[in-house]
């Protein structure tokens, strides 16, 4: 499920935990020799020492089982690689925490990055839609149910509106919540003494994060801002993935997924059977006509998953006095799952966003199809001056119904009443173009394009 789930730049797996956990003890060490607390060269020995692919997962696994977490083990077996007196700068004066929580925030910072690059591609996609279907009226949907017109480039500007905002929660986070951990065996850093804030600064410094005002083993809104911020992004394109959906089903056909990417990895985008064929996204095993729109699929299915996974990580903020008993461990998985699927879901929606195919004339002809329905509203406005706002109200839901159950259009129903014998048909034409009942709908656009480019010139 990999290439589903875990698609795009966003690395959270196995190894690179590991590896975050070890950059944590190799940065650790180095702060410890620039404080003068463990001989020469210690540094560089932990950091040369400290690669991922030397370590047996299994191996630091099994020793987790022993302690309940994976840092002791590791701890013991960095230090045997390392040998001689270098040794004695590995963990030196950490608690298992300081390493988890930090190999966390290293973990966050990646994937943040990873998913910013892909929101902020989707965000430029989704733009270019907007400025390219500012004029590309659609029927507008409401419960499901034709409303009144709007236009393609709104609701594109919409998307964008809400994968800026995502990719401002993401920049907000890295800037401001990210935060080194360091504090020993109950948040007091005492066996340093009073050198304890300056190694909490120099080892920031090392990992390039900031040094937070003290500890924060069991206040843990910095997870649940990390968590939070990728849930919303997952929202945003899920708000976009949903759209894409309806509007490409066959019976509306007024969006298509481009043709994307090749397979995966040892998967098959295509058809079974097809024999030499390459393989094509949107293919069905049973139905060679079939162009599923996979990305916006995949999308959903990412974030479906997410509400529960962060619900968990605020379940688990309520933590015991100086280190929780089980609260913290019940953070791993969930948040981990979160950036994976954060990540994948924007690399799934760059995709989709980038490559969308829309049908303005579809559109223009299911406009059309809905008879001036879609109007009645705009009519009923119409036609209040002449017989007031009650009769004409009736009067034009009246027309509707007998529209609908006879398939003749609104306009020739409104003509036929005798009661709008006076009425000039040009007022009514008027009423039922759709291209002249747009209200704002242009300035929105407007609006969404400009804050968009404000937000790329300003990082």
């Amino acid at each position: 499920m990999g290439s589903v789930f875990a698609r795009g730049a966003a690395d959270t797996s196995d190894t690179a935990w590991l590896q975050a956990m070890l950059d944590t003890e190799a940065a650790l060490a180095r702060a410890l020799e620039r404080a003068g607390l463990v001989p020469a060269g210690s540094g560089a020995a932990v950091t040369a020492a400290a690669n991922a692919a030397d370590f047996d997962l299994a191996q630091v696994g099994e020793l987790a089982a022993l302690t309940g977490n994976p840092v002791p083990g590791l701890a013991r077996l960095l230090a045997r690689a390392v040998g001689g007196q270098s040794a004695r700068a590995v963990h030196r004066g950490a608690t298992s925490q300081d390493i988890m929580d930090t190999s966390v925030v290293l973990l966050a910072r990646r994937a943040i990055d990873a998913t910013s690059g892909d929101v902020a591609a989707a965000a430029d996609g989704a733009a270019r839609l907007a400025a390219e279907h500012r004029g590309s009226v659609m029927i507008g949907r409401t419960l499901l149910q034709q409303a009144v017109p709007t236009t393609f480039g709104v609701v594109a500007a919409g998307w964008l509106s809400g994968l800026d905002a995502a990719l401002a929660g993401l920049q907000a986070v890295r800037e401001t919540r990210l935060a080194v951990q360091f504090g020993g065996a109950a948040g007091t850093l005492a066996s340093f003494g009073p050198d304890g804030p300056r190694l909490v600064a120099l080892l920031a410094e090392e990992l390039g994060l900031p040094a937070p005002a003290l500890p924060w083993h069991t206040e843990r809104l910095r997870i649940i801002d990390i968590a939070t911020a990728m849930a919303r992004v997952t929202a945003a394109l899920s708000k976009i993935a949903r759209d894409v959906t309806l509007l490409a089903q066959t019976e509306v056909g007024e969006v298509a997924e481009g043709a994307g990417g090749s397979a995966g990895p040892g998967g098959s985008a295509g058809s079974a059977g097809s024999g030499g064929d390459a393989p094509r996204r949107g293919g069905s095993s049973a139905m060679p006509n079939k162009n599923n729109p996979v990305a916006a699929i995949a999308v959903l299915g990412c974030a479906r998953q997410v509400p529960g996974l962060l619900a968990t990580v605020v379940a688990s903020a309520e933590q015991e006095h100086q280190r929780a008993a089980g609260a913290w461990h019940a953070e791993w998985e969930p948040l981990r799952d979160i950036l994976r699927l954060a990540g994948s879901a924007a690399s799934w929606g760059s995709d989709l966003v980038r490559g969308l195919q829309v049908d303005a004339a579809r559109m223009e002809r299911n406009l059309a199809a809905a008879g001036g329905l879609p109007l009645a509203e705009r009519v009923t406005a119409a036609l209040a001056q002449a017989l007031g706002g009650p009769r004409a109200h009736d009067l034009v839901g009246a027309a509707a119904a007998k529209s609908v159950a006879s398939g003749v259009p609104l306009r020739d129903v409104l003509l036929a009443d005798p009661a709008l014998e006076s009425v000039p048909a040009e007022r009514i034409d008027l009423a039922l173009d759709p291209a002249t009942y747009l209200g704002a709908s242009d300035t929105f656009v407007a609006a969404a394009l400009e804050a968009h480019t404000r937000r790329n010139q300003h990082g």
